[in-house]
This record gives structure tokens, C-alpha cells and sequence, in this order.
């Protein structure tokens, strides 16, 4: 049964991929279809995340090829926590695309992309395999790149050709780094690779391998300096796809820098933690003045990524248990508050008419339970008590303090604050001014706007935000479990163990 739990979150999607391409001219069974497969893969996570809680780590090797001369999958605490996670975003992004302009997105191949990248995003949190995360990589990449430009306008495709051309950049990065480890190493599978690295006599060439793949997966996470194609991409998106990218997709690159820098060089920790202190600086400022200079909701939000992604990094710069337990807080409580503000922000704009803050006005008065559903994640990703937002910068900002990184903390605790007047500048310029002539004379076009779309609309918003509460008021079960998490991380011999065995056989010397 674990074994089928282990594969089950890439099986669902690629199932559900398959089925939905050839259903292409029946587009209501294919969003229907796309919703039962979000719904099953959420289920089978919670399931998955059960037998990690109950059972430990949850390590298969495909074919019953012995690691590492196959294809590893691993499941612990951190990857069970995104498993689950890109669940509920994927259940939550199938409800909210059933609403307004679904036959249009359908029609150009909606349902089929999205589930392939929520395969991708699943292989690569599951992966225990370098090449093979390079490889879902990808196919987050070529799902990701249709996704984008679906609508085929000229914004999106300038969009999303900068979007492609970096992150080709990254991956090429990424290749590059897995001949240079292979050949240092002999081997690709990460459980091997935490236990022949420190042994390796060549530990520069090893370094410049790490800082390729730091390049690679900064990339992906959007990272200072590496960041210019989120603002100039995500903005251009249809709602549900700009959600679903903002939830997942700079997390696995996150994602990606924990696992192999808290596994694999783990023994260069001195040298690589203040390099990835002072990127996790740059990327929080950076951001955070980004957003507070844009006056759209979708690139505010949009540099509000960016910004966030810095407090997620702090956890790998310092290495403690603690800083590594508020970067998997941060990380869940920062993938549902951003999903749910950019499914918040496609509300706003059906029923006021526009992204631009100058255009929008009186959605208070108007609207006042989406107003409502504005503040829950937006005071939570500013860090306001009690919600989840304050208790993950609070553990991050904690962190720092007691590792005396004073300037790390400082910045983080200043960003939060700058944080703050980006969500009220949204706040008084949609839902408290007046509202503009053409706001207040838009009204959603007929038949845009019924029953089945405001559920679909506002159900997974709802949702999303009774998460954020749960987080913020029932805080110690998420906190003790990151802390596990965090523990796990670093407990890399009990890592080594599950994967290869008390007795393994090891590449790196056979190929010696």
C-alpha cells in the first residue's frame, strides 16, 4: 500500500493529463474529469502524508532496481508536506477554473497542461534522483510555457518567451552540473551522493557543481538576480494558471536548493550559507520594493513572490533546526496565501473591471465579503498576528536572532513591514476610495456570472482562507511537524539508511 501511495501522485495527474487530451472536443466532461483527478490526488497525499507521520520515510525503487543504480522515489516529512499541499493548490486552481472563460481555456488545451505541471511539480518533490529532477524539470517547463501564452496574446507571448529563454538558461545550468557531479561521483542518486561527497578529493570542481545548481534552481525560485522573468510573466496569465504558477512553481526551486544543500553539500555548509544569506537579502528587498513601486494587483503580487521566496532561503543559510522548521512553515503557509490572493485578484477584476489600482474603487461598499476575503491572506502574508503568516516569519525572524545573523533577521523583520503598506495600498485604492466612473458602471456579461461561476469563483477563495485561519489559530500541530521536518533534514545518515540500505550497493565504487 505505501508503495502505491508513493507513485500515486504522479500517476493521478498523468492519468488525468492522458484522459483530458483525448476528451478535447467534450470540454465539460474534460473540467469534470480535471476535478475528480485534483480531488483523488489530494486524497492520496493526506494518505501518503499519513504513512509518513506513522510509518517514516516512504522510499521505492522503480523496477526493483537496487539504489542507486535505478530510479529512487522518496517521500519525507518535507516532501509529504508538498505533496499535500500542491493537492489542495490543485484541487482549489480545477474548482476556480471551472468559473468565467473556462470554455475558452479549455478549448486551447487548458486541462491537459495543468495536469501534466502538477505531475511535474509531484515528481519533483518526490524525485530521489538528480538526473530525474532535471527531467521533471523540464516537463514542468514545457507545461508551464503552454499554460502561459494560452490565450496567444501578444503580452503573453513576450511574456512568455522571457520566461522560456531564462529558465533554458537554468536548465542548461542544470545539465551541466549533473555531468560535472556525475563525473567527480559516479553517481546521480542523492542518498549517494550525501555520502560520497565529503569523501571526493576534487572538492573545488565539486563547489563550482553546487554553485551551477544553485544558479539553476535560484532561477526557478526566482532569486535576486535571477528574477526579471516572474514580473514580466506571471502578470500576463489568466487567473487560474498565474494561481497555480504562483503557488507551485518557484517553490520546487526552493524546494530543490533545501534538499541539496541540507544533503549533498551539506559539508560546505561555511561556504555556501552566507552566499545563500546574502541572495536571500538582495531577493527580499528587492522584491518588496518592486511591489510597493507597481500599482497593478497582478505585478504586485507578482514581485510579492520574489520577496517572499528570501524568508524561504534564510532556513538553508543558517542550517539550524529551528531556521529550517520556519522555512517549512513559511513555505506552506506562503503557497496558499499567494495562491489565494491572485484567485482574489481575478475576483476583483470580474467585478470591478480591471488590475489597475487607479481603476478599481468602492469594492468595500459593493462587495463586502470579497473585501473580507482580500484582507485574511493579505494581513497574513504581511506577517499580522494571529494569522499564518505572522507565526512563519516570527519563527524565520527567531531564527536569525539566535544565530546572531542580526542583519539577516533585521532585513526580514523590515520587508514584513514593507509588506504591510503594499497590501493596504491595494486595500485603499480597490475596496476603500470611491469608485471610478467605468468601475462602478462595470457589471460581469451576462451568462459570465451565474450560479455555477460565483461557486466556482469563490468556493476554493473560501477555502483557502479557512486554511490560512486553521494555520494562524491551530499553529502547534504545523509547528511541530515542520520542526520534524526540519530535524529530518538534517538527520542525514537516517536519510542515507532508508535509501540504500543497511548493506547497499554503491555505483561509486563500481564504476571505479
Amino acid at each position: 500500500m505505501r508503495q502505491i501511495l508513493l507513485v500515486a501522485p504522479i500517476l493521478i495527474p498523468l492519468a488525468a493529463c492522458a484522459i483530458t487530451a483525448l476528451l478535447w472536443q467534450r470540454p465539460e466532461v474534460q473540467r469534470r474529469i480535471g476535478v475528480a483527478a485534483a480531488a483523488l490526488l489530494f486524497l492520496s497525499t493526506l494518505a501518503l502524508l499519513a504513512e509518513v507521520v506513522t510509518g517514516g520515510m516512504v522510499v521505492g525503487q522503480m523496477g526493483n532496481w537496487p539504489a542507486p543504480f535505478g530510479i529512487t522515489l522518496v517521500v519525507d516529512p518535507l516532501s509529504a508536506a508538498m505533496l499535500v499541499i500542491t493537492g489542495l493548490m490543485a484541487l482549489a486552481v480545477a474548482v476556480y477554473a471551472m468559473g468565467p472563460g473556462a470554455a475558452e481555456r479549455d478549448r486551447a488545451g487548458f486541462q491537459p497542461l495543468f495536469h501534466a505541471l502538477v505531475m511535474g511539480v509531484a515528481g519533483a518533490f518526490s524525485t530521489g534522483d538528480l538526473f530525474n529532477l532535471y527531467v521533471w524539470f523540464e516537463v514542468m517547463l514545457i507545461a508551464s510555457f503552454g499554460l502561459l501564452v494560452l490565450d496567444r496574446t501578444r503580452e503573453q507571448l513576450d511574456g512568455g518567451l522571457r520566461y522560456v529563454m531564462l529558465n533554458l538558461v537554468g536548465t542548461t545550468f542544470f545539465l551541466l552540473a549533473v555531468g560535472l557531479v556525475y563525473g567527480l561521483t559516479g553517481t546521480l542518486n542523492l542518498a549517494d551522493l550525501a555520502r560520497v561527497a565529503p569523501q571526493v578529493e576534487n572538492q573545488g570542481a565539486l563547489a563550482a557543481a553546487a554553485v551551477l545548481l544553485l544558479i539553476s534552481f535560484g532561477a526557478k525560485a526566482a532569486v535576486f538576480p535571477l528574477f526579471n522573468w516572474l514580473p514580466a510573466a506571471y502578470h500576463t496569465a489568466s487567473m487560474p494558471v498565474a494561481a497555480i504558477f504562483a503557488a507551485l512553481l518557484t517553490k520546487v526551486g526552493v524546494y530543490a536548493i533545501i534538499r541539496v544543500f541540507t544533503l549533498v553539500f551539506a559539508h560546505d555548509q561555511a561556504l555556501f550559507g552566507p552566499i545563500i544569506g546574502v541572495v536571500a537579502m538582495l531577493t527580499m528587498v528587492v522584491g518588496v520594493l518592486g511591489a510597493a513601486a507597481h500599482y497593478d494587483v497582478r505585478r504586485i503580487l507578482s514581485f510579492h513572490i520574489i520577496s517572499q521566496i528570501g524568508y524561504m532561503l534564510v532556513g538553508v543559510a543558517l542550517m539550524t533546526p529551528l531556521a529550517l522548521a520556519g522555512a517549512v512553515l513559511y513555505i506552506v503557509h506562503h503557497i496558499v496565501v499567494k495562491a489565494n490572493l491572485f484567485l482574489v485578484a481575478g475576483a476583483m477584476q470580474k467585478v470591478g473591471g480591471s488590475f489597475a489600482l487607479a481603476k478599481l474603487g468602492g469594492l468595500w461598499a459593493t462587495r463586502p465579503l470579497l473585501g473580507l476575503m482580500f484582507l485574511i491572506p493579505a494581513l497574513s502574508l504581511a506577517g499580522i498576528p494571529p494569522l499564518s503568516g505572522f507565526w512563519g516569519k516570527l519563527v524565520v525572524i527567531r531564527s536569525g536572532f539566535e544565530a546572531e545573523a542580526w542583519l539577516l533577521a533585521s532585513v526580514a523583520l523590515a520587508v514584513g513591514l514593507l509588506t504591510l503598506y503594499s497590501m493596504v495600498k491595494i486595500w485603499n485604492e480597490a475596496f476603500w476610495k470611491a469608485a471610478p466612473a467605468e468601475a462602478a458602471a462595470h457589471q460581469p456579461a451576462p451568462g459570465e456570472w451565474g450560479r455555477m461561476q460565483r461557486f466556482a469563483t469563490f468556493a476554493p477563495i473560501v477555502a483557502l482562507c479557512a486554511v490560512t485561519l486553521t494555520i494562524g489559530l491551530w499553529t502547534e500541530p504545523f509547528a511541530a511537524f515542520s520542526l520534524a521536518a526540519a530535524e529530518a533534514l538534517l538527520d542525514r545518515e537516517a536519510y542515507i539508511a532508508a535509501v540504500l540500505g543497511t548493506a547497499p550497493v554503491q555505483l561509486a565504487e563500481a564504476v571505479r
